[in-house]
């Protein structure tokens, strides 16, 4: 597969200068190094213009009512639709997700719509209260803030930034959407849908480029919201740059090491499934990816040995190109690839004991392919690197637990704070860990992959602050306006203004 790029697209148009670009981005598929799949070239002069152009769109824009936005967004969606294949394919070349995995994250571009226009803009709409005081009604409006700056990920460079341009967009903001410089080609194709849907000129807009240029945008004083999803290590970055613009909002959706609770009395049928894949769909680079399973000492040993059996058959082979569909397929580059193996390496250090190598594989194609892997740790270490940082990589690591608070201090030691999942029939229990655990998300008999666009997606601590997408995108990319609107413009009288003179 090999993509020409268009360009950076501002003020209704794609550019592409013929100037020599201030840095250029080579792009070779994690899954074979052999491959080039497109060349991005980045001029810096053109944050600028982007910004020009959204400042204008927004103008436009934020004057349009809900069905007349709607309408474009409906368009969009008809045409990223048609795109499905076409993005599906980059996703799994960009990425190295296997291409059954990639064609469901392009399929939720299509069914983001609906949520976004049936169920997030109910948020957004106006509420009136009768007779907030005696004669006087109250209302709640809500105003779109202005031109926001989405930063998109790379493992799901489309799915989590499609979320956050429609819900800016069905709340009356223009975006400027600068991809992952690992994803360009399949951002760039959801872009093209964006195009083909014909927005207001400036509306929509988009940019190439590396941490230079989103640190140049984040802190434009014109720009008035941010929504990154990413590393911590970023998202610290972003509110350095932006934390003394009070006119600007930030939302940040971060890491994870996320804890699964397997209890003596789960089903252990149902959590084997549910469990390899939070741990390893999409390579563990997912940021609500299981890293720790604690594990009643009641069946550890059971449950411990069904897992690594199942662990070792996952198959791990090119997105596209396997004769035979695969779980995983490589990590996303060579640092990935480094982080993964060296982390694993930490963990031995720390006394863990390894139940599933960690391996680079020597595959067909020269790629980032390494195996799943698992590891044990009988006394944990509430400190330790091994236990405190996220990896974005394949691995799990048991821990044995007594009782349900000590799994519960386990799972709240580092710090971050995004999913959590436990597997018990026991409701009342599942009630103390929705009480006590410090994450977004907790699941009852359900792994922390997988989340659904219809409820908040977000965590505390490290993994953000506390503004969380999916449905609840949305109510960051407004601001509240209280208005007085009194039934009878006749009450009021000079006589009644204490401290006249007469």
């Amino acid at each position: 597969m090999h993509m020409v790029l268009k360009g950076d697209y501002f003020d209704g148009q794609w550019h592409s200068p013929s100037t020599a670009p201030n840095e250029n981005i080579i792009k070779k598929s994690p899954a074979d190094l052999s491959k080039t799949l497109w060349e991005a070239k980045v001029w810096h002069a053109h944050t600028d213009a982007v910004v020009d152009s959204a400042i204008k769109g927004f103008e436009t824009w934020r004057k349009l009512s809900f069905e007349e936005r709607s309408v474009y967004i409906r368009r969009y969606q008809e045409a990223v639709k048609k795109r499905g294949d076409a993005i599906a394919e980059a996703l799994a070349w960009e990425v190295g997700k296997p291409l059954w995995e990639a064609k469901t994250e392009a399929s939720a571009l299509v069914s983001k719509v609906d949520v976004t226009l049936g169920d997030s803009l109910k948020r957004i709409e106006k509420r009136t209260i009768k007779e907030v005081m005696p004669k006087i009604d109250g209302h709640t409006i809500l105003k779109p803030i202005g031109p926001a700056f989405i930063i998109g990920p790379f493992n799901f460079p489309c799915h989590l930034a499609n979320g956050q341009i429609l819900a800016a967009l069905t709340a009356g903001n223009s975006i400027i959407f600068k991809p992952s410089e690992k994803t360009i080609g399949s951002a760039q194709l959801m872009m093209e849908a964006l195009v083909e849907a014909d927005f207001p000129k400036g509306v929509i807009n988009f940019i190439n480029g590396t941490g230079l240029t989103a640190g140049k945008l984040t802190s434009d004083s014109r720009i008035r919201a941010v929504f990154f999803t990413g590393s911590r290590a970023v998202g610290k970055m972003i509110l350095k740059n932006t934390h003394q613009d009070l006119k600007k909002m930030v939302a940040l959706e971060l890491g994870g090491k996320n804890s699964t609770i397997v209890h003596h009395d789960a089903h252990i049928p149902h959590a084997l499934p549910e469990l390899l894949r939070a741990c390893f769909l999409t390579s563990g680079q997912r940021c609500t990816s299981t890293s720790m399973i604690l594990v009643h000492r009641k069946i550890a040993n059971q449950f411990i040995d069904e897992f690594k059996k199942v662990t070792q058959r996952i198959r791990v082979d090119h997105p596209v190109l396997a004769e035979s569909p695969a779980f995983m397929g490589p990590v996303i580059d060579a640092q990935a690839e480094k982080l993964y193996l060296d982390f694993c390496a930490q963990g031995l250090k720390e006394g863990a004991e390894v139940l599933v190598e960690p391996k680079k594989l020597e595959m067909k194609w020269d790629g980032h392919y390494v195996s799943p892997s698992l590891h044990y740790l009988e006394r944990v270490d509430l400190k330790g690197k091994f236990v405190q940082e996220e990896i974005f990589g394949p691995n799990a690591c048991f821990m044995p637990y007594d009782d349900i608070d000590q799994a519960i201090a386990i799972a709240n030691c580092t710090e971050y704070g995004l999913a959590a999942s436990v597997f018990t029939r026991d409701q009342s229990l599942f009630e103390h860990c929705l009480r006590d655990i410090d994450a977004g998300l907790i699941n009852l008999n359900r792994s922390t992959v997988g989340a659904t666009a219809r409820l908040p997606f977000g965590g505390v601590k490290d993994s953000g602050n506390f503004r969380p997408a999916a449905v609840s995108m949305i109510d960051h990319c407004v601001h509240t306006v209280a208005a007085l609107e009194t039934t009878d413009d006749t009450s009021s009288h000079l006589k009644d203004v204490v401290g006249l003179k007469e």
